[in-house]
């Protein structure tokens, strides 16, 4: 089996930690063997100090390379959408960082291309890929819980002021909100809420700081899921049942699940060069379920499926309209 070539876009502390967790997978698996930046410098300096062998100073540099079998995008979020584009139009499948796009329908022209062209894309929440994930849906089809009723999830941290710029897509939602929003539509099925609740706060730039949305279900089942640019929150999640329930401390990027059945373990390997975000030696299994899915000749993984993306995509959307948060994208 040949190795899986990786190029990369961008080249910000996400890249960083991506580079880093391919390095713990087999040399013979996982290679990445470009990257590209609109900054040659700042590009040339990456790819030495990741040992990469080519660096480019453009995007469609990278897109004309024939040895390359999947492009990472890990640029800003305003960028994912024109960069995917341009990657699946040069017949690159794509793994893009989450969110995947500013809003729905960015993302539905993005998987529609995929579609038409019939090339592997997939929103890179990594998050689905982890081994304490799968110990979760384990346990929910297991019936150990009985019936779900209610999901809980928060993530937050103080985000510095750049990153909440409404130009560059910034605020508490598309940063962190994806996270509780895969978390919950995942414990449900995908079932399709039956309605969304929400309320939060804007800074004054009109960037969402703290946001909590409520998803109600059928059969009287909902979720509360709170993000924050403004506070540093617990970040964890539970699942509560008519028989017991799960807490799964660090939900975004996960170690351990606190089951009644015990605690379960997952220990991530170490990182030989530094990180720039806890755990992201963890994004190795979202790199490893990319390569699965590539040799299998598929164009969407069955963990973060395009219908998911878009599920998630379209909850993102009206929270944001309720709270009062818009984009130039929104607009066009």
């Amino acid at each position: 089996m040949a190795p899986t070539r990786w190029g990369f876009v961008a080249t910000g502390r996400i890249c960083n930690d991506f580079k880093v967790a391919l390095d713990t997978l087999p040399r013979d698996e996982h290679q990445v063997v470009a990257v590209a930046s609109r900054n040659l410098e700042t590009v040339q300096t990456f790819a030495k100090t990741h040992d990469i062998p080519r660096a480019y100073g453009s995007y469609a540099e990278l897109s004309a390379q024939e040895d390359i079998d999947v492009v990472y995008i890990g640029a800003v979020h305003t960028q994912h959408a024109p960069v995917t584009t341009m990657m699946l139009q040069a017949g690159k499948p794509v793994l893009c960082e989450k969110p995947m796009s500013v809003n729905s329908r960015e993302a539905r022209q993005m998987i529609g291309l995929a579609k038409e062209k019939n090339i592997f894309f997939m929103e890179a929440i990594w998050s689905r890929h982890f081994p304490s994930y799968r110990k979760v849906r384990e346990i929910l089809d297991s019936g150990l819980l009985g019936e779900v009723k209610l999901v809980t999830a928060c993530l937050g941290t103080v985000v510095a002021e750049p990153r909440l710029d409404r130009a560059m897509a910034g605020g508490g939602l598309l940063a962190f909100g994806t996270y509780p929003i895969q978390f919950a539509t995942m414990v449900f099925g995908g079932d399709e809420p039956e309605d969304i609740t929400v309320s939060g706060h804007l800074n004054e730039g009109g960037v969402d700081e703290t946001v909590t949305v409520v998803l109600k279900y059928s059969g009287n089942r909902m979720a509360t899921l709170t993000c924050s640019a403004a506070a540093l929150l617990a970040n964890e999640a539970y699942v509560y049942g008519t028989k017991g329930s799960v807490k799964i401390p660090n939900f975004r990027c996960p170690t351990e699940v606190i089951s009644p059945d015990g605690t379960h373990e997952f220990p991530l390997p170490p990182p030989e060069k530094p990180l720039r975000f806890e755990n992201s030696t963890g994004m190795r299994f979202e790199a490893m379920e990319v390569r699965r899915c590539l040799q299998e000749g598929l164009i969407e993984s069955p963990l973060m499926t395009h219908a998911m993306s878009l599920q998630i995509a379209g909850i993102l959307d009206q929270a944001r309209e309720v709270v009062g948060v818009v984009y130039d994208q929104d607009k066009e």
